[in-house]
């Protein structure tokens, strides 16, 4: 059974260690881009994070308050101009389990925390980028309902 709720500071040396495994399932994947193993954020980082708040970060706990999991969010306002309608969007900016206990519905559980924080806070859509070099976590958002929106194409020279 696990917990969803906003991250705190205590949270930080586990988040940390999920950043480094989604960072080297980049690096595996697109050596050329990214470097491994290191994170996208410092721990100094994360707490100025955690502190703001208008950046949500969502972790699993279990029982013991051991995080399992966790969800970057990003709140975006669309402009309403001439092109576009003004939606209030929610992008996931990374959605994480440790490797041990994936496969047990944490990343679900996550998702639908996020989908709802999203419907409370007014938003039009979820969004989120999922790399081609990461095809179980293509799966996995497929299965939860998330289909391509656009997709991003590159020709290396």
């Amino acid at each position: 059974m696990s917990n969803i709720r906003r991250a705190e500071e205590r949270d930080i040396p586990a988040i940390l260690d999920l950043l480094v495994q989604v960072n080297m399932v980049h690096h595996l994947g697109r050596p050329d881009l990214f470097r491994g193993p290191t994170t996208k954020y410092t721990a100094e980082e994360l707490r100025e994070k955690l502190r703001d708040g208008t950046e949500p970060v969502f972790v699993s706990v279990d029982e013991a308050g051991r995080v399992q999991g966790h969800a970057f969010c990003v709140l975006h306002q669309h402009g309403n101009d001439r092109l576009f309608t003004g939606v209030k969007t929610l992008y996931i900016d990374d959605i994480c389990v440790f490797e041990h206990l994936r496969g047990k519905h944490i990343g679900k559980a996550l998702y639908d925390h996020v989908l709802a924080f999203a419907r409370e806070k007014g938003c039009y859509n979820v969004e989120l980028n999922v790399w081609e070099c990461n095809p179980g976590a293509k799966a996995f958002y497929e299965r939860l309902g998330m289909a391509p929106q656009k997709t991003g194409m590159e020709r290396i020279l």
